[in-house]
């Protein structure tokens, strides 16, 4: 069975897998081809052989693949769509395993929506890559006696969590590698802008998924050494000498039709201790600065733009953290949004002591900039447990909104000087020795319009900011794994 490729492809009808099986044989290299079908009255196409399953991610799906397999390698296509092999599409796939004696390879590819060939560039897998959103494209390619061991593996039977598991399992024993050249074309008839579909995985009807993906997750950490027990180091809250209890902090730059509203919702906040509210203005050019001024009145807005031009989000959030005047917890407010009503920073600052937490995260609502909402809805991250919350965070990619620090730990820590991910990287490090205590009541709204920063990425930029949220998770499971030895040590 040497250099032999068997296909496994998933089934509906004839017409929906006839160009697919067709431009499969046209490769010397293929065995067989196997069709997955979860209709159990479903016959196979003339040449093929067909398994009946009972869902195309399970983990009884993942077995009976790896079991039936006969070829030195084994291709796996995920879609319910017609798959074009570019030209020795798979005399490469085999060849880059043999290079790099992989479990798995993956590769850029074309999409083709509306007639019209688009380029579908991939990332690289790493330690981190634990999201199972993972985009690997539809074509995933096995060693199958790897494919094999990781299934032999298998102890836990997932409905939906199957191939994930899989995955991280395959992860252990051997690269995942990346083949960055566009080595077939697969078809789309999923439209939506970045912005809609980057809350996906908190939609309440996906909850069971989410629980086995979960599952999933934690048992990989476990299996690495990066999997924290549910043991937190105390947080005093009496490190230094503060003159107000809480900060606002709001970096902006060139949101002169938002930031009039943000500051309006920090002002009309009730509290029973003093707070005030810095906001970072990043050099902007459209009036936001004047717009600021107009609230110079109250004594309780710190106006600073900063000496350097270089920062970003992130920067901004160190200005605001180490200014004199800043409180004992710094609460974030993005200058596009604004808070639920006049009782947030109150709930946010008690948060931290009824949980004793370093850092806390609150829930909000997706609104349009009328503060109308918009689906989802309320986004409350609810998959966050006490026990399991802080291992679960290395797979999902954000933790939610408002987030707010205890000022003398984020001190120390510094926010990363970026625009994209800092408040995830934040939390993260945070989460690694201390509790993040939880809001779930709806106390801000988060204002999608067409100037958000992920509203509607190019492919590039969503695979940048992928790319840099998988190496600080990397980064973090790398430091986790280092502590777990540490404390092994001892």
């Amino acid at each position: 069975m040497s250099n032999t490729i068997h296909c496994f492809l998933p089934y509906a009808d004839d017409n929906q897998v006839k160009a697919s099986i067709e431009a499969l044989r046209e490769s010397r290299l293929v065995s067989g081809i196997t069709l997955l079908s979860t209709d159990k009255n479903a016959a196979p196409c003339p040449g093929c052989d067909i398994l009946y399953v009972d869902s195309l991610n399970s983990s009884d799906t993942v077995r009976a693949i790896a079991n039936h397999t006969t070829g030195e390698y084994t291709l796996l296509y995920t879609k319910y769509h017609t798959l074009c092999p570019g030209e020795y599409a798979l005399d490469r796939f085999v060849q880059i395993m043999g290079m790099t004696n992989s479990g798995m390879a993956y590769s850029d590819y074309y999409t083709l929506i509306d007639g019209v060939r688009s380029q579908a560039p991939v990332i690289d897998y790493q330690e981190g890559s634990l999201r199972d959103d993972f985009n690997f494209g539809s074509v995933l390619f096995f060693d199958s006696a790897k494919l094999k061991a990781a299934a032999d593996g298998i102890d836990t039977a997932y409905h939906s969590a199957g191939l994930y598991d899989l995955r991280l399992r395959l992860s252990r024993i051997a690269p995942l590698t990346h083949i960055n050249e566009y080595l077939y074309t697969d078809v789309t008839e999923d439209n939506r802008a970045s912005g809609e579909k980057i809350f996906d995985y908190v939609d309440p009807k996906n909850r069971s998924v989410q629980l086995e993906m979960e599952k999933a997750c934690t048992e990989h950490l476990k299996a690495v050494g990066g999997y924290l027990e549910p043991k937190f180091a105390p947080v005093s809250f009496d490190e230094g000498e503060f003159k107000h209890e809480a900060s606002v902090i709001i970096p902006v730059r060139n949101r002169v039709r938002t930031i009039r509203d943000a500051i309006r919702s920090v002002l009309a906040q009730k509290t029973d201790f003093a707070f005030n509210l810095i906001i970072i203005d990043n050099h902007s050019t459209d009036g936001t600065t004047e717009a600021i001024e107009e609230f110079a009145d109250d004594p309780r807005l710190i106006h600073i733009v900063p000496e350097r031009k270089d920062l970003g989000i992130g920067g901004c959030w160190n200005v605001g953290a180490n200014h004199p005047e800043a409180g004992k917890f710094c609460v974030q407010l993005d200058s596009d949004d604004v808070y639920s009503d006049e009782h947030t920073l109150a709930k946010m600052v008690k948060a931290f002591y009824d949980n004793n937490a370093a850092m806390v995260v609150g829930s909000y609502m997706l609104t349009d900039i009328n503060l109308e909402m918009l689906p989802p809805g309320v986004i409350d991250h609810k998959e966050w447990t006490p026990d399991n919350g802080r291992n679960n965070a290395l797979r999902i990619n954000g933790l939610g909104a408002p987030r707010a620090f205890y000022t003398p730990l984020l001190r120390k820590i510094h926010v990363p000087n970026t625009s994209y991910g800092e408040d995830y990287a934040l939390g993260l490090v945070f989460s690694r020795e201390h509790q993040i205590g939880r809001v779930y009541d709806v106390v801000y709204f988060c204002r999608r319009w067409e100037d958000n920063s992920d509203a509607a990425l190019d492919v590039n930029k969503m695979n940048a900011n992928n790319l840099y949220k998988d190496r600080i998770r990397t980064w973090e499971l790398k430091a986790r794994i280092a502590l777990n030895k540490a404390k092994a040590d001892r």
